[in-house]
């Protein structure tokens, strides 16, 4: 009886936490909402544009540093932040690359984060090294698509390896994704993928304009980026549920 009672105990708690957590996400939902509302393809670029396409973001640090403090500044927290800045950066064409490298190392943090021990993932099973290798190599040939185009880009001669350092770090951020076995984690970081190859496909040329293709960007952003942080506050909560189990 006392298990059961004990297995309640712990579903009700689960309840009550999910709850929270969206309701302490509802400002991120606004915010986005908001900029969908605001964003039109003549929309000049401004700090009132850079800010409202931030925010989101900023929001959504804002939730993970209040669940899981402040061990996460060097973590999801700081990945959320330098992607702000990115954000930023992109609303002005010219700053193209000072919004790469913010965005790669918002990819190193993720990639530390996924590191970390509160993930405490299990051994690399044989599907694990499967998806290393479909990530690698999708990777990979999305940069060898992509050279031509990044040849004929204005500073090819710092796009061309700047394109390739960026894919190789979030491919590699996918990578620890797959290794944490976190669901919202591995969803979060292929989306941010699925995101980038939209923006670099539509940046560079490759493909003809699309209609809607900022908004594929932003929206496959924007959930990319909640769900890496839903599943960092999940990963930090279950594991101190863990710890306590075992006092008990």
């Amino acid at each position: 009886m006392d298990i059961l009672e004990t297995d309640a105990y712990d579903r009700r708690q689960r309840r009550n936490t999910s709850c929270t957590l969206l309701f302490s996400l509802l400002p991120f939902f606004a915010s986005a909402a908001f900029y969908f509302y605001l964003w039109t393809p003549d929309l000049p670029a401004s700090i009132m544009h850079a800010g409202v396409k931030s925010v989101p973001t900023l929001l959504l640090a804002f939730v993970v540093l209040s669940w899981n403090g402040g061990q996460s500044v060097l973590g999801v927290v700081g990945g959320l932040v330098f992607s702000a800045i990115g954000d930023c950066c992109l609303v002005w064409p010219e700053f193209f690359l000072h919004g790469m490298g913010a965005f790669a190392m918002a990819h190193l943090l993720y990639s530390l984060t996924f590191l970390s021990s509160h993930y405490s993932p299990e051994s690399s099973s044989s599907l694990n090294k499967f998806l290393y290798l479909i990530l690698f190599l999708v990777g990979g040939g999305f940069y060898t698509f992509l050279y031509p185009f990044l040849q004929k880009a204005p500073d090819s001669e710092f796009i061309v390896p700047g394109v390739g350092g960026y894919i190789l770090l979030i491919s590699m951020m996918g990578m620890l994704a797959v290794r944490t076995r976190h669901t919202a984690t591995l969803l979060g970081s292929l989306f941010f993928m699925l995101s980038d190859v939209s923006l670099a496909l539509q940046v560079f040329k490759a493909i003809p304009p699309v209609e809607h293709g900022h908004h594929v960007v932003m929206v496959t952003y924007y959930l990319a980026q909640l769900l890496i942080a839903v599943g960092d506050v999940r990963a930090v909560r279950n594991k101190d549920d863990f710890a306590k189990w075992k006092r008990s």
